[in-house]
C-alpha cells in the first residue's frame, strides 16, 4: 500500500495543485490529510473543493475554528479565520455547494487508525490542538505521556514542521534521515510538515509518501510569489502572511 500523507494547507491553493499533481505523477491513489485545509490562505474554498476528494481528511484547529469562535489564536490569525468563514459563507456559486462544504467541515473525524497506525492533526494526546515540536524531546514528562497513547507510529501535523520523534527522545530533520525512514520496533510520531506554509526554514511544499514501513518526505517548489500576491491584495490577511512564505517561516 502506497499512500500519501498531506497536512496544513491554509487555503495555498498553488501548493496543494503542485503536490497533488506529484502524488499523481507517482500513481499514489490513495491520499489521507491530517487537517487545516483552510486559514491564512487566500482560496480557502477552492482547496476545500479539492480535498473533498481524498480518502480521509481530519479535522484541523483552524478548520474548526472557521466553524466556531476561533480560541488561543494571535490577532492577525483570529483575522484571517473570519475572513475564510466570511468566503465559505458567500462564496460564488450555488448555495448548494456552499452547504457541501460547510457539511464536510462540521463531519471531519479527530483522528483516524489504518494498518495499526494512529493519524491525527495535533497529537495523540490532543489530536486537534497539541504541537509537539523538536525541542519537545526535552520535555520527557510530555513525551512519555504522549507516546503512552501509540501503539506504534503516530502521523500529525499542526506545527508544519517535518520530521520523526523517536521513543527514546530523539529528533531528527529530513535532511538528517536522507529523507527516508524506516519504520522499526521503536515507537515513533512523525511530523509530516506543511504543503501550504512550510515553517522550516524552506519554502517548498512538503509532504509524506507512506509505503509498506517506508517514510518518504518530498520537498516541492510552487509559485508562492503568486500566492503571496493574493493575500497582499486581501486587506483582511496580514501581509505576514505573505512574506513568510518566500522564507519558510
Amino acid at each position: 500500500m502506497k499512500r500519501a500523507l498531506i497536512s496544513d494547507i491554509h487555503g495555498n491553493l498553488e501548493a496543494l495543485e503542485v503536490v497533488l499533481a506529484d502524488i499523481e505523477a507517482q500513481g499514489i491513489s490513495e491520499i489521507f490529510c491530517l487537517g487545516d485545509t483552510i486559514g491564512y490562505g487566500p482560496d480557502p474554498c477552492a482547496c476545500i473543493d479539492l480535498i473533498m476528494k481524498v480518502d480521509v481528511c481530519l479535522l484541523g484547529n483552524h478548520d474548526q475554528a472557521a466553524m466556531f469562535d476561533p480560541e488561543g489564536f494571535n490577532t492577525g490569525a483570529e483575522r484571517a479565520i473570519f475572513w475564510t468563514r466570511e468566503q465559505l459563507e458567500n462564496a460564488r456559486g450555488s448555495p448548494a455547494d456552499n452547504a457541501r462544504r460547510w457539511d464536510f467541515l462540521g463531519e471531519l473525524p479527530r483522528n483516524h487508525r489504518a494498518d495499526g497506525m494512529l493519524f491525527v492533526h495535533g497529537s495523540a494526546r490532543n489530536p486537534v490542538n497539541e504541537y509537539v515540536f523538536p525541542e519537545d524531546i526535552y520535555n520527557q514528562r510530555k513525551m512519555e505521556k504522549i507516546f503512552s497513547l501509540i501503539d506504534n507510529c503516530c502521523f500529525q501535523g499542526h506545527t508544519h514542521v517535518p520530521g520523526v520523534f523517536t521513543e527514546g527522545l530523539n529528533f531528527y530533520s529530513p535532511d538528517e534521515i536522507g529523507h527516508e525512514y524506516t519504520i522499526g520496533e521503536e515507537k515513533i510520531m512523525v511530523n509530516i510538515g506543511s504543503v501550504g506554509q512550510p515553517r522550516d526554514a524552506d519554502p517548498r511544499s512538503c509532504y509524506v509518501v507512506l509505503e509498506d514501513k517506508q517514510i518518504t518526505f518530498r520537498r516541492l517548489e510552487y509559485p508562492f510569489d503568486k500566492t503571496s500576491g493574493k493575500i497582499y491584495d486581501v486587506p483582511e490577511l496580514d501581509n505576514f502572511l505573505g512574506d513568510r512564505l518566500k522564507e519558510g517561516r
